[in-house]
């Protein structure tokens, strides 16, 4: 048996959302044999965007039972089911927590409906309900509101039981749920953490920091870190007793906290970060009259053009810009000859090896190349979502340098270099956090780039 649902909310803060509307649909594989559908009274406001997007307001809900009044019904129609939803993990986590309220202990096995889809359905352009179940020609109406969604996800939930007609996708997601089970000592843990995106720090017995990692799903992924078999799991779960975390909002602001805060802290298990993600770096080196180009471990208080995880890489990269701007191997660090280089023999390289190109040509091209790798303005702030709606943050680049991120809401609160500041978490620059941005901003990863000096910031 299945309890097929859907759930509006508040909104709000994790862990302190309500529920406004719930409709489940109880199934067999083969019908429809019970529902249950109703307004929720959640006694408390509901954020303007929910109800933006639902239709459901305060007034609605005045005259409508409040959870502890519907709570016998839930138990009673998801009963022996499995609960199945379109995102399970939210609506699981939501009913689990509302009758935490009550001081009820609410547990079901759980499918998602999503994660399934993705399965059986690989070609699919979106597995977002709405863009889904129109693309299979499912009907849907009254969208965003319980009943329209949970009846569509009746609906694609039958197409893929006819789908998975071996049903070992079925069988494998509830095998998972049963070898994947976190200890139940872990359980009070996991579910204080959020599903954001952020930095979290893993704490043993007497505070110290075991490991340090950063997650678009903060709670997934320290799940996994409980559940997992590998050797990494094994120390965490051997040592863990708390869990800390700092939302972000924005994937790169929780990249570039990962890195810094690793290593800062040196933490034991984590050491693929202690040193640098990028410890191999292409650089200008401007001593002699010619200018060279140079490959070489990433040294600190050094300015490179880029960096990268491996030479190989590196060394394939700095060989394309050799040949694309006809530089000399003879002035780099390919260097294969003090007479005339290989290059030279084959017509790419202009003669500076054999000092017939004027040095000042011959080094405009290497500032090309470093123009083409720097950042696209001198001064300027990235703009990207915030840890809340209504709110943005912010990563402030001043003279081709990373001085740190921040959030606001208002944009008179970073229209000057006083307020930005104000406002900011200032962090080290260094060569791992300039290939972060560049990588996020080559992307196109970002809301806004918004170049500064007199010019104030402008509206979004």
């Amino acid at each position: 048996m299945y309890a097929i649902l859907d759930i509006e909310t508040t909104g709000g803060k994790y862990n302190e959302e309500g529920i406004t509307e719930i409709a489940i649909y109880q199934h067999d594989g083969l019908q429809v044999t019970d529902q249950f559908i109703s307004l929720v009274n959640p006694e408390r406001a509901i954020q303007p965007f929910v109800e933006k997007l639902t239709g459901i307001n305060g007034k609605m809900l005045r005259s409508a039972p409040r959870f502890f009044e519907v709570a016998k019904r839930i138990i009673e129609i998801t009963e022996n089911c499995l609960i199945v939803a379109h995102n399970a993990e939210f609506d699981y986590r939501i009913l689990r927590t509302e009758f935490k309220r009550l001081g009820f202990k609410f547990e079901r096995n759980s499918l998602c409906t999503v994660s399934i889809s993705q399965a059986l359905l690989p070609e699919m352009d979106s597995y977002k309900l709405g863009k889904l179940v129109r693309s299979l020609g499912i009907p849907i109406s009254d969208r965003h509101r319980a009943q329209g969604d949970a009846l569509a996800t009746v609906k694609l939930f039958e197409l893929l039981l006819e789908k998975d007609s071996s049903k070992q996708i079925l069988k494998s997601q509830i095998k998972a749920l049963h070898t994947h089970q976190a200890p139940s000592k872990y359980l009070s843990i996991i579910e204080e953490l959020p599903t954001a995106t952020g930095v979290y720090y893993l704490h043993n017995t007497v505070g110290d920091v075991l490991y340090i990692g950063k997650s678009k799903n903060i709670q997934k992924r320290v799940r996994t870190h409980l559940t997992g078999k590998d050797r990494k799991s094994k120390k965490i779960q051997k040592k863990l007793h708390k869990v800390n975390f700092e939302t972000t909002g924005s994937e790169l602001i929780a990249l570039l906290k990962e890195q810094h805060e690793i290593k800062k802290n040196q933490p034991r298990i984590n050491k693929d970060g202690r040193y640098l993600l990028y410890p191999m770096g292409i650089r200008i080196d401007n001593k002699t009259p010619y200018h060279q180009l140079i490959l070489e471990q990433v040294r600190k208080r050094r300015d490179y053009l880029t960096v990268f995880k491996n030479g190989r890489v590196a060394k394939h990269i700095m060989t394309q810009w050799m040949e694309s701007h006809q530089l000399c191997y003879k002035y780099s660090s390919l260097k294969d000859s003090d007479e005339a280089c290989y290059a030279f023999i084959d017509n790419q390289c202009k003669g500076a090896c054999l000092e017939e190109e004027d040095p000042q040509n011959y080094n405009k091209r290497l500032h090309q190349l470093r123009d083409k790798n720097n950042y696209p303005h001198d001064h300027f702030l990235m703009i990207e979502n915030g840890r809340k709606d209504g709110e943005y943050s912010y990563i402030y680049i001043e003279n081709q340098c990373f001085k740190g991120y921040g959030f606001y809401e208002l944009n008179h609160q970073i229209n000057n270099k006083e307020k930005i500041l104000k406002r900011m978490i200032a962090m080290d620059d260094n060569s791992d956090c300039r290939a972060l941005i560049l990588a996020h901003i080559k992307k196109n990863k970002f809301r806004k780039l918004i170049p500064l000096g007199a010019s104030k910031v402008s509206s979004h």
